[in-house]
């Protein structure tokens, strides 16, 4: 786990990712997720689950909250808070993972199943990630 002087209190951050997950749009799985990408500057921006009968094409909450905030010019996330309304907890998917990894995000907040808030470095959650860098 992490500590951090980022912009956003975790617990608060996972509240405000609960209350936009009752937006999400989960008809098929019922398993309605929102996310916060909190950006340098402070600016906070929401994403939402939505499903698609066509499971591929379904698009994570923290994937709509990062391409929401790359949509208003952010290239820097500082914070991604992760909230879900119909299990105990939840963890970002190895694609949203590594799209955390391409904006720099420093810290990871989710919720954590036993009714608590968990704070991750995104190095603990993908280790050795690819990156740019990688690319030689």
């Amino acid at each position: 786990m992490v500590d951090s002087e980022i912009p956003g209190d975790g617990p608060e951050l996972v509240v405000e990712a609960r209350r936009a997950a009752e937006a999400a749009y989960a008809p098929y799985s019922e398993f309605r997720v929102g996310a916060i990408a909190v950006a340098a500057d402070g600016r906070r921006f929401v994403g939402v689950n939505v499903e698609n009968a066509a499971y591929g094409s379904t698009i994570c909450a923290e994937a709509a909250a990062i391409a929401a905030a790359a949509a208003a010019g952010v290239r820097r996330i500082e914070t991604v808070a992760v909230g879900c309304l119909d299990v105990a907890g939840c963890h970002p998917c190895g694609n949203c993972r590594q799209l955390m990894r391409e904006f720099e995000v420093a810290r990871v907040v989710v919720q954590d199943g036993e009714g608590g808030v968990r704070e991750h470095s995104l190095e603990e959650l993908l280790p050795h990630a690819f990156g740019p860098e990688s690319l030689g």
